[in-house]
């Protein structure tokens, strides 16, 4: 019988960046250096309105949940009478060494930290192997992290220049036997702020430079000088690294609000959206592909009570990301967007033609009231994408239209509201909004109505596990519109590289409208 309980791996948590060395005490303080942290209050909706929720943190939940436990004992860290488990909880408590009062008082530079955690998975090996001698070929760990604690995790597994050849084959083995990472809020492409642009890199004082992207370019070890640092250059399987991303920047009070105010709309108050998220390149069947991480959007602050971390978005998408059954990709691949008359006549009389379109997105789970996944306009988080890059990509140089990605979302059987029901039930609010039009350079208001929708519609999916060995998983889909709340309709599966794909219409036969295909793409997952 193995030790380790497969999906069930030791969890390690990476917290973000403490300023002030009145932060490193505050953190330092505390066990469980914010992992501990709920939270009371659920913000759902852009109006402000608050309700009460009780979120009890991450960690509780994960002991509540799935019999994790931490590993204090009798005062002590991991003392040597202590024996972990499979299921445990480690905090890489990397500022203790900054604390004036814990440890000496000094600031290394992110490599140091990244050293630290290669070194502390690479002790904890040793502490299992005391149970078990053949743990090594089992062994693996979850990384956890928040902010600049992802920067951390990806130090370590890109950089392969952090040690010298004394530890090197180590250091191999430690960064292998990370099974998955999960970022919350993490600055992948850095941080931007209104007028500065990217962090300075003589912004050295507490190392807050470690969000410039050529300080970022140093530590991840990548090559080139380009813009985008957020790859992460074969570390890890993009598929394992999974993106969380704040979209409510309006609640991140840090700095009496001035953080917000620097960073602006389209962020978590310090991280915008688009710097959020990571993709890579990675062998499949013999060749090296650049995938996108799978991630996810909800409407939470980088910290405070409306945080990404103490919030139960946050542990919903943690839990089935760490545990759950399926993985489900969706995208909307776009047919065709017809235009209002007078605009359409125009277009056709060569005139020049401007649109941009929004797209929202919101996936739910049958029976809960959390969001998994949210992008709204109101909330300043929808995609973005204009008529030309959807209709005419030739125009702009592009090799193919840019259909817009809505979602990443795991799907957990333990999580179903009924157990004997062997179906997962989730739903996807999708809307598209009218466009603004330019005619010739000159807007259009005839008949336009500002906040009208091209298409809104919730799509009630109900996937339906195989009957036997010779079957496949299957989708039973309703609209709203049609059958509130009902999946009515049974669609079969084609068969793709990247795994089951299910093609559910999506049409608004009105011009303007749109003809369209959401397109998901389920695989199985922790299998």
């Amino acid at each position: 019988m193995s030790f380790f309980e497969p999906p069930y791996y030791p969890i390690i948590y990476v917290r973000g960046y403490a300023g002030s060395q009145s932060e490193v005490e505050d953190t330092v303080a505390d066990p469980y250096m914010g992992f501990n942290l709920g939270s009371t209050k659920l913000r759902q909706l852009w109006t402000g309105k608050v309700d009460r929720h009780y979120f009890e943190s991450p960690l509780v939940r994960l002991m509540k949940d799935y019999d994790y436990q931490d590993v204090y004992e009798s005062g002590q860290e991991l003392p040597a009478s202590f024996n972990p488990r499979s299921r445990s909880i480690f905090i890489y408590r990397y500022y203790d060494q900054v604390s004036e009062e814990l440890g000496p008082g000094v600031r290394p530079e992110i490599e140091e930290y990244a050293r630290g955690l290669g070194r502390l998975i690479l002790r904890l090996r040793e502490r299992y192997r005391v149970q078990d001698s053949a743990v090594d070929t089992q062994f693996r760990v979850y990384l956890i992290a928040h902010s600049m604690g992802g920067l951390v995790c990806r130090c370590f597994l890109q950089n392969d220049q952090l040690v010298d050849a004394n530890e090197s084959q180590a250091f191999s083995e430690a960064r292998k036997a990370v099974d998955k990472v999960l970022t919350y809020a993490t600055p992948h492409n850095g941080i931007e702020l209104n007028l500065v642009g990217n962090v300075p890199g003589f912004f050295s004082r507490n190392n807050a430079d470690n969000f410039n992207r050529d300080r970022m370019r140093m530590y991840l070890g990548l090559a080139g000088n380009g813009d985008n640092v957020s790859n992460l250059d074969g570390g890890i399987d993009p598929d394992r690294c999974f993106n969380l991303v704040g979209t409510n920047y309006r609640d991140y009070t840090v700095a009496a609000g001035m953080a917000r105010t620097m960073v602006g709309p389209m962020s978590d108050g310090l991280v915008r959206i688009a710097n959020a998220t990571t993709w890579g390149p990675w062998p499949v069947n013999g060749q090296q592909v650049n995938k996108h991480s799978p991630r996810a959007f909800v409407h939470r602050s980088h910290s405070g009570h409306y945080g990404i971390v103490n919030s139960e978005e946050g542990y919903q998408n943690l839990a089935r990301f760490l545990f759950g059954n399926i993985r489900v990709d969706g995208h909307l691949e776009i047919k065709q967007l017809t235009l209002p008359p007078d605009v359409d006549k125009a277009f056709k009389q060569q005139k020049k033609i401007r649109a941009s379109y929004h797209f929202e997105a919101v996936v739910r789970t049958r029976g809960a009231r959390f969001d998994l996944h949210r992008r709204t306009v109101d909330e300043g988080s929808a995609v973005f994408r204009t008529f030309d890059e959807l209709l005419l990509p030739q125009k702009l140089g592009l090799t193919g239209p840019r259909h817009p990605y809505l979602f990443s979302t795991f799907l957990s059987a333990q999580h179903r509201i009924k157990q004997r029901r062997g179906s997962l039930g989730f739903s996807i609010d999708l809307g598209v909004l009218v466009p603004q039009y330019e005619v010739d350079g000159l807007l259009w208001f005839d008949h336009h109505y500002d906040g009208g929708y091209l298409y809104r519609d919730k799509i009630n999916l109900e996937a339906l596990p195989p009957q036997d060995t010779q079957s496949t998983w299957r989708i039973r889909v309703g609209y709203d519109s049609r059958t509130p709340n009902r999946a009515t309709t049974t669609i079969d599966p084609r068969n793709t590289a990247a795994g089951l794909e299910f093609r559910i219409p999506i049409q608004q036969h009105t011009k303007p409208g749109i003809d369209a295909e959401l397109v998901l793409c389920a695989r199985p997952w922790n299998a």
